[in-house]
């Protein structure tokens, strides 16, 4: 009876001993469990996009303008009160259209977020300085209104706002358009921009007009000729492009492309035959610049993927060599970004990347 009854409180000791490791087992187990719980998952399953960025539509919006200034300043020291009015009254018509439209449609107002802005300043940017500014007022309001609200806002619109505003312009009043400020040897009326020179009286007479072909590369480079309100200085817009580059709004390939497809074109098919054109000059030359640092890479309007931005990029060159040499008008940057962007969906579909493991070899 006794070696029974010690062996029944040895067992009892045994167990009450274990007890308290059992507890602090579990209490270990439940503190695990939270900091487990409380640690950052190993995989996230969520749908797209995947990957994300800071940056928001208000700040790549401001970015552009930060990068447009430069060539804006310079417009208005070149040009006069005529620029100033016409950048204010092209930024305030679009951010007043746009406000107008999504109030009447009982939509959210997104004025805030600068994209009307940049329109406005960008459709102003392509036009002449002397342009009434009523007119203006109508290119920025059919940018917005036309070309962006009734495609369904930002993110939707087919074509590039600025341009279907200037090209409505270019159509509606052709000759407001095409009045130019006065330069030394050239007719204000018939116009006075080195292209439009080139077209009416040749190469020859472009050089003479600047002294020289040095020269005439360095006042096209640093902004001492005529054109519209902030495509005369190459070296301001070019800045401002390499800005976006190194800020990772835009790449490199479009403007790349689209400026060596037209140098390669004008130099090839010269006016004197073959390989005797003047490719520094086309690519100083005009709205080049301005439409492919600041027009095509568009986002919403250029091509998703490298290989469909390179085939719009060149697209877009060609045609714009085309109108230069064999066209009605001096200048063909506007229409042929516009007609590129008509192609966009269409270059897409194309250049779509393939699905892993879709499209293989059955075996």
């Amino acid at each position: 009876m006794e070696n029974n009854e010690n062996t029944t409180l040895k067992s009892n000791d045994a167990d009450t001993s274990a007890k308290p490791t059992d507890a602090a087992n579990a209490a270990k187990t439940v503190d695990k469990s939270k900091s487990q719980s409380d640690a950052p998952p190993l995989l996230t399953i969520s749908t797209s996009p995947h990957i994300r960025d800071n940056i928001n539509i208000q700040g790549i919006m401001l970015t552009v303008i930060v990068a447009i200034t430069p060539a804006i300043v310079h417009g208005i020291i070149n040009f006069g009160m005529n620029a100033f009015i016409n950048l204010a009254v092209g930024a305030i018509s679009a951010v007043l259209a746009e406000y107008i439209w999504q109030k009447a449609m009982g939509q959210k107002v997104t004025i805030s977020d600068g994209s009307a802005c940049l329109t406005g300043l960008l459709l102003a940017m392509s036009i002449s300085p002397l342009l009434p500014a009523y007119m203006v007022a109508i290119g920025s309001a059919i940018a917005i209104i036309v070309a962006k609200q009734s495609m369904g806002g930002l993110g939707f619109n087919i074509f590039n706002p600025a341009h279907i505003g200037r090209a409505a312009l270019m159509v509606s009043w052709p000759v407001a358009m095409t009045t130019w400020t006065a330069m030394p040897g050239v007719d204000a009326v018939t116009g006075a921009t080195p292209l439009n020179v080139l077209k009416m009286e040749g190469y020859e007479k472009v050089v003479e007009m600047f002294g020289g072909q040095e020269m005439m590369y360095l006042k096209m480079l640093f902004g001492q000729q005529n054109g519209c309100i902030g495509e005369t200085s190459s070296l301001l817009i070019l800045l401002g492009g390499l800005y976006l580059i190194w800020k990772k709004i835009i790449k490199w390939h479009i403007p790349a492309v689209m400026i060596a497809t037209v140098a390669l074109i004008t130099w090839v098919f010269g006016p004197d035959g073959l390989f005797t054109g003047d490719p520094l000059f086309h690519t100083l030359a005009g709205g080049l610049m301005l439409g492919a640092f600041f027009m095509a890479t568009d986002m919403v309007t250029a091509p998703m993927t490298v290989k469909g931005q390179v085939i719009f990029a060149a697209g877009a060159g060609a045609i714009t060599a085309l109108i230069r040499l064999v066209g009605g008008y001096p200048e063909g940057v506007c229409y042929s970004i516009l007609l590129m962007n008509s192609l966009t969906p269409l270059i897409d579909r194309v250049t779509k990347p393939r699905i892993f493991g879709i499209g293989g070899k059955n075996k």
